[in-house]
């Protein structure tokens, strides 16, 4: 019982430390407030490979929290601020990468998988199917029929005579 107790205070003190990242800014507007969360919430830290710069604890996570501040303090637009991030980390900060000729296999990639494994397994079935068919064609003739009786008879004969 000691042990459960103690896992679960540790994993309620990991819990609160994850949320203990909160930046305390002033800003002219409700509007920017939002804006601003709203920015933080849809770029990825550089760092971490699955959190947004808003969630993340890493300390470039909160340099660029910081710069995304400034910046929308200097009145830049949403797009203006995305576009410095990504002239400075690349396309991993977007959550949604654009559609361009380095990211079609991202984009693609799994439908293009899964239609090969369609067409495999309509091959794979049409396979069998053709095969199933030969061995249906491929039945005794009249006189392998004949024999195959005669030889059942024979057999069912020796056994009576035992």
């Amino acid at each position: 019982m000691k042990r459960l107790l103690l896992a679960a205070g540790l994993a309620l003190g990991l819990v609160a430390v994850a949320h203990a990242a909160i930046d305390t800014y002033e800003f002219a507007s409700e509007a920017e407030r939002q804006r601003y969360r709203t920015l933080v919430e849809e770029l990825r830290c550089p760092k971490c490979q699955n959190q947004n710069i808003a969630d993340s604890n890493a300390p470039i996570a909160m340099d660029l929290r910081d710069e995304v501040y400034q910046m929308v303090e200097a009145g830049k637009t949403d797009a203006q601020i995305i576009d410095f991030l990504v002239a400075r980390y690349g396309d991993f900060v977007l959550y949604n990468p654009p559609v361009t000729s380095r990211t079609l296999l991202l984009w693609y990639g799994p439908a293009g998988l899964l239609l090969i494994g369609f067409v495999v397994l309509g091959v794979i079935v049409l396979r069998r199917r053709g095969q199933q068919k030969d061995r249906a064609d491929a039945g005794l003739s009249v006189d392998e029929q004949a024999r195959l009786a005669a030889l059942l008879d024979q057999a069912s004969q020796d056994k009576k005579d035992r």
